[in-house]
């Protein structure tokens, strides 16, 4: 067992691997980590996730097309286990992304509830009246709901949360790895222990859910907060509703907490904060708020959230404010349950959520360690959000010559890697992480070389990311993107684009010219577009195939099935407009 995190901190060891592939595999928290779901069928899921892959600079490999054509509200929880989760999980294993994926990310028009009324165990039959859970919590909870148990009901079913002190202050923040074993206590396991994946959905456009517009401008608006250190204010509201008293008694440590860590926070009484321009946070629990009337201003990177029976619920007919107001408003994130979840703690996050934020954690990582049962949990907005982050500045040369490596850099052959890293904060960066076309190849520690042998490549644009971690309980990553062309078995591929600006009522022609391949597949955010037969082509794809936004076309030619028999064209960007 892992030492018990102590003054806030903890030791790292090297656990053995737990994952084929990559020996002691670690890091996790960036958007290497996120496996993006998208809803093949729906323009407005698409144009959200084309938005989120160009903000997070998501690699097509962590993008996943799952057609839904059922419902955006429910889904049985044997419909869910078959035909979204499993395909999902599958999906991961099949392309080698178990080691690294942490988090499993909706795009929208998913069912947000999961109705698990046909698998309640008999002893709760007729006495549960409100059998669902989350998409998001559910999915939290993979390994109970793929097994068929009921795991999931226990009200301290995530071992992630971080145990509070007396005054309510979490003990520790740590970051998260989804080949992380936890105990019950919370206790961080080399083997065994329970295995989650953090999920959050980007938005929910049906009923009274956010526009597409909307999940657009607040997703935009979470990414400029990375890294901060914004000056705003966590406001703790106040009252004597049972929705707000299940929360407070935590209120005075909280704000303790965040004063020591230079956050300022504020206890106020009612049910929000009024005329506030500087809100970074808000913790409060009433049936119904007015955002627009308390004249107050949410800054980029906040989570607001309200304890209510049916902030989750987003059905047009149903009563109390839905956590899509907050969103609105600008907030990075909030949560709702989706079904009565009575006046539980366990249910919902513990305001040391605002804790965990401000030491440093994700938006995802703050949402799970402040909440015990996640499994009735809505949890929307950017996962990958880290205000407080202090991030690492990274940089790669080459051995032996030194050479600081640039976007576009043309490489051959063997080469050896030095990534350097500037920690940002007080901890240091003590490893590193390599990845190649978003899959994670290899890892060393400070000093180490990372090898790379570009003749087992494709010819062509490859992306390299290197990723550093530093040695802080939150593992706060920093990395450097840098596409490159490989020249080592003499083929080449060319796409173009016209327009590179289009309507979405209109169509793109994509043209190929190749050398030394016989096949050119073309794709974007993980679909193909279309297949050549022949090293020069061109196909017509419409734009409504590829959706509103920014959107990155790539295209493979081969010779052959191996990599060696391959070349890669450097992608082309488009940009799909509604002609407004």
């Amino acid at each position: 067992m892992h030492p018990r995190f102590s003054s806030g901190r903890w030791t790292w060891l090297l656990a053995p691997a737990l994952f084929l592939g990559v020996p002691g595999a670690e890091g996790g928290g960036g958007p290497e980590n996120v496996f993006l779901v998208v809803n093949s069928t729906s323009a407005g899921s698409r144009a959200v996730a084309n938005a989120y892959i160009h903000l997070r600079r998501i690699a097509p490999i962590n993008v996943f097309m799952l057609p839904w054509e059922g419902s955006t509200e429910s889904v049985s929880i044997g419909a869910f286990r078959e035909q979204i989760l499993t395909p999902i999980l599958k999906t991961i294993d099949g392309r080698r992304l178990s080691t690294q994926i942490d988090q499993i990310v909706y795009s929208t028009d998913f069912p947000w509830r999961v109705d698990f009324a046909a698998e309640l165990p008999p002893q709760l039959v007729g006495k549960d009246q409100f059998p669902s859970g989350s998409l998001t919590g559910m999915t939290t909870l993979y390994t109970h709901v793929i097994a068929g148990n009921h795991g999931y009901l226990d009200v301290a079913s995530n071992h992630y949360y971080r145990p509070v002190d007396g005054d309510g202050v979490p003990v520790a923040t740590v970051g998260f790895r989804s080949w992380y074993g936890w105990g019950r206590l919370g206790e961080l396991y080399e083997a065994g222990g329970t295995r989650y994946l953090l999920s959050t959905m980007l938005g929910v456009s049906a009923g009274r859910g956010n526009s597409v517009r909307e999940i657009l401008t607040y997703l935009d608006t979470a990414a400029t907060a990375d890294g901060s250190q914004p000056a705003g204010t966590v406001y703790l509201v106040q009252n004597q509703d049972v929705r707000s008293t299940t929360r407070s008694g935590a209120f005075a440590g909280v704000a303790r907490e965040l004063g020591t860590l230079g956050v300022a926070c504020e206890i106020v009484p009612g049910s929000l904060p009024v005329a506030k321009r500087d809100v970074i946070g808000i913790t409060t629990g009433v049936s119904d708020f007015d955002w627009a009337a308390s004249g107050s201003r949410i800054l980029p990177g906040a989570i607001c959230e309200n304890l209510t029976s049916y902030g989750g619920i987003l059905t047009k007919s149903v009563g109390q404010t839905p956590l899509s107001d907050f969103l609105r408003a600008g907030a990075a994130g909030s949560s709702g349950t989706v079904t009565e979840p009575y006046a539980l703690q366990a249910k919902f996050p513990h305001p040391g959520i605002h804790v965990h934020y401000a030491r440093g954690a994700s938006l995802a990582e703050a949402f799970y360690q402040a909440v015990q049962a996640p499994y009735q949990l809505l949890v929307v907005g950017d996962p990958l959000c880290q205000p407080w982050a202090k991030i690492p500045d990274v940089e790669v040369v080459t051995v032996p010559d030194m050479k600081v490596m640039r976007p576009g850099d043309a490489v051959s052959g063997q080469l050896l890697l030095q990534p350097r890293a500037n920690a940002a904060g007080s901890s240091a960066v003590d490893r590193f992480e390599l990845f190649v076309d978003g899959v994670r190849v290899v890892h060393g520690g400070t000093g180490d070389q990372l090898p790379l042998d570009t003749t087992i490549l494709a010819d062509g644009h490859h992306e390299l990311r290197v990723v550093a971690i530093d040695s802080s309980p939150v593992e706060t990553q920093g990395r450097i993107v840098l596409p490159i062309a490989t020249s080592n078995h003499g083929r080449e591929l060319v796409l173009s684009a016209e327009p590179t600006e289009v309507d979405l009522g209109g169509t793109v022609s994509l043209s190929v010219i190749g050398k030394g391949v016989e096949t050119v597949t073309v794709f974007a955010g993980g679909r193909v577009l279309g297949r050549i037969d022949g090293p020069v082509g061109s196909i017509d794809v419409p734009a409504a195939q590829l959706g509103l936004g920014t959107v990155t076309l790539n295209a493979t030619g081969r010779a052959g099935s191996g990599a060696t028999e391959a070349a890669n064209a450097i992608p082309v960007t488009v940009k799909v407009g509604n002609g407004r």
